[in-house]
């Protein structure tokens, strides 16, 4: 049978449900590097929290390891890249901490507002300073969201309730969810200038990285206060701290930092700064849970093949694995190449099935293109949250198959709509596995899809293909593929050129200047 180590602090009930499921289980929670290299080798099975590191080097240890099931969402201790080339599957417990870590945001929010921690140690050193801690009400106050996803809809229902006045930023929130939460949609800019309070509940992300940083604490109203209690980095720690100085921001809560576990950091001690250490999913009934989550999920896999939240790879059964992954390759690389040149809030997604995909099962295959549709933005979605993500955000999605003739033998086709425009893009399977782009808003090209692309939309004059090949060998970036597409002589035209190396972005603003070019972007798959 299957063996599992245990190698950090889960419910008991987590053994509980490995051994009655047949797996020999080990607990050794505190395990050092060390002595985890000395002995992952003799398992089939890792689970984990956040104290074990699963890095290369136990990865190359672990000769029999397929599974590693961290029970909570994050998986930043772990190198999944890693683990995908060993052909281990990462799994998480992606939603069993949301209530949770919503909840210990509004704590925040009303400790900051009181002054909670501070009014406490000064009244058990037997002061009484009743003059000192004037605080201030939630009651009436705006509330700035960025990010409105699982987690944020739950503080934003808790916030109303408290009759606080809500606006959220967050690219992929719609109108009609908007609506539904009572939330106000608000640009960034306007969210800075307008919330008292403001809490992050977004990924961290190239494009969530200090987003809130000294140029935007300049930008908020004087007494503003800021909770954090998603992810380190959100918050330019340096800027905030000397906005604490000045009283600009008048407080400020934090669960998590830059660098964990935070012994020290440039915000202990600031006026009006209230530290937890990481505790969001720190409650019973979380813990409980997602240690039953991995456990179920783990054994399953072990057991049976089957794969459920799984960070790098599909979530399917193993019967249908061999004939969906192929499908699932193909819709997530349509997804991927939408969100990418999307640009704004999407409103509706359709994916068509034609051909022979008319007849296999749809559901990985539509979680597959929404999690390349998503994953721009949201770092940390996979096949198994994408769905959930995009209900959160108030997205349509539609599964349409078609028994028509087909151009092909089978084909699928993502097609996206946002306030603004609809975007489609289509594809097939050549010789039954490879994935092909072969329609891009209407115009005919067949492609592959490589890692780097440039996605160039021109007109179709004399000398394009040229000056377009002349400014990415001066960059001395070479070219792998080439592929051409038009809507007629002369008219709207499309390239695709797969590239040996990522583009910067001053060779975009090269080419977005050559002639007959209308837009340029650098997709990677």
């Amino acid at each position: 049978m299957p063996k599992v180590l245990i190698s950090d602090k889960l419910s008991p009930a987590a053994v509980e449900i490995f051994r009655a499921r047949g797996l020999e289980t080990d607990f050794k929670p505190g395990l050092s590097a060390e002595e985890l290299l000395d002995i992952v080798a003799d398992y089939d099975g890792l689970a984990i929290r956040s104290a074990t590191k699963v890095t290369k080097e136990v990865l190359a240890k672990a000769k029999n390891l397929k599974v590693v099931g961290r029970a909570g969402i994050g998986v930043d201790n772990v190198d999944t890249a890693a683990a995908t080339s060993a052909g281990v599957v990462v799994m998480n417990t992606p939603f069993g901490n949301a209530i949770t870590t919503a909840e210990h945001a509004i704590a925040m929010m009303f400790a900051l507002a009181r002054q909670i921690p501070a009014a406490d140690r000064s009244t058990q050193d037997g002061k009484w300073e009743k003059s000192k801690f004037m605080g201030v009400e939630l009651t009436g106050k705006r509330l700035g969201l960025i990010g409105c996803g699982n987690i944020g809809a739950i503080v934003a229902e808790r916030a109303r309730g408290l009759k606080m006045r809500v606006a959220a930023y967050d690219p992929y929130l719609s109108d009609d969810r908007a609506a539904q939460l009572g939330v106000t949609k608000v640009e960034l800019d306007e969210l800075f200038a307008e919330a008292d309070i403001i809490t992050l509940h977004t990924p961290l992300t190239d494009a969530t990285r200090n987003i809130i940083d000294a140029g935007a604490i300049q930008k908020m109203k004087a007494g503003v206060r800021i909770i954090n209690c998603a992810r380190g980095g959100l918050v330019d720690e340096v800027a905030l701290r000397g906005a604490l100085e000045t009283g600009h921001v008048a407080g400020a809560a934090f669960d998590v930092f830059v660098e964990e576990p935070a012994k020290e950091n440039v915000l202990f001690g600031a006026p009006n700064f209230i530290a937890t250490p990481h505790l969001g999913a720190s409650t019973t009934e979380a813990q409980e849970k997602v240690a039953l989550q991995v456990a179920e999920q783990m054994s399953d896999y072990l057991l049976t093949g089957a794969v459920t939240n799984a960070v790098n790879m599909p979530s399917v059964t193993a019967e249908e694995a061999p004939l969906l992954k192929p499908y699932m390759k193909l819709a997530e690389n349509l997804g991927a190449f939408t969100g990418q040149v999307i640009g704004s809030a999407i409103k509706s997604v359709a994916i068509e099935f034609e051909g022979q995909a008319a007849e296999i099962n749809p559901a990985p295959v539509v979680a597959a293109a929404l999690s390349g549709l998503l994953k721009p933005t949201l770092a940390s979605v996979n096949m198994v949250s994408a769905p959930v993500e995009a209900q959160a955000r108030g997205i349509a999605v539609t599964t349409i198959k078609h028994d028509r003739p087909c151009d092909y033998q089978t084909m699928l086709r993502v097609t996206v709509e946002t306030g603004e425009r609809t975007r489609s893009m289509a594809g097939t399977l050549f010789a039954g596995t490879l994935p092909r782009l072969v329609d891009v808003q209407g115009i005919a090209i067949e492609a592959e899809f490589g890692d780097h692309m440039l996605y160039v939309r021109n007109y179709d004059k004399p000398g394009f293909i040229g000056s377009l090949g002349s400014a990415l060998g001066d960059a001395g970036v070479n070219i792998a593929t080439f592929h051409l597409g038009r809507r007629e002589e002369g008219g709207e035209a499309v390239a695709l050129v797969e590239v040996d190396s990522a583009v910067g972005e001053d060779l975009l603003a090269k080419v977005k200047a050559l002639p007959n070019v209308a837009r340029v972007d650098a997709l990677k798959f």
